[in-house]
């Protein structure tokens, strides 16, 4: 299922000047497809600000996500892998994000469960980190799903 969620979601750029930047960037694919509205990615960003960075949730690997407050039209899952790390408060670095929206707080959980388990093992992340096209990141998800 969460390989099917990434397919076409998934970029990889060189760098990012913030965090919040990272955010937007990762978050762009799901806006350009009408699956959230510009209010999510706010609202995600927002959500760092006020409860710092809980979406950093194994090292350098982020999730953002946000309540849907009418703000997302539909699941969805994208993915941004960054060369060089950007810093989130408390100076964690992030070279992954995952940007999670889901229709209601259910299928939130379950995506979020389901990308816990994948990084959770140690070679699935490293495979992850290693992975230079889509085609290899839907790979290394499917391998493990």
């Amino acid at each position: 299922m969460l390989a099917e969620q990434l397919e076409g979601n998934i970029r990889f750029l060189s760098s990012v000047d913030s965090w919040e930047q990272g955010i937007q960037e990762a978050a762009a694919p799901l806006l350009d497809n009408g699956s959230i509205t510009s209010g999510y990615i706010d609202d995600m960003i927002e959500s760092v600000h006020e409860n710092g960075p809980y979406i950093v949730i194994v090292p350098g690997v982020a999730m953002p996500h946000a309540k849907n407050n009418g703000t997302v039209n539909k699941t969805g899952v994208s993915y941004l892998k960054l060369d060089e790390p950007v810093l989130f408060p408390k100076d964690k670095e992030v070279k992954t994000f995952f940007v999670l929206a889901a229709e209601d707080s259910d299928g939130h959980l379950d995506l979020i469960s389901d990308l816990s388990s994948i990084l959770i093992e140690d070679e699935t992340k490293d495979q992850l980190e290693e992975a230079d096209s889509e085609e290899r990141v839907l790979e290394v998800i499917n391998s493990v799903e």
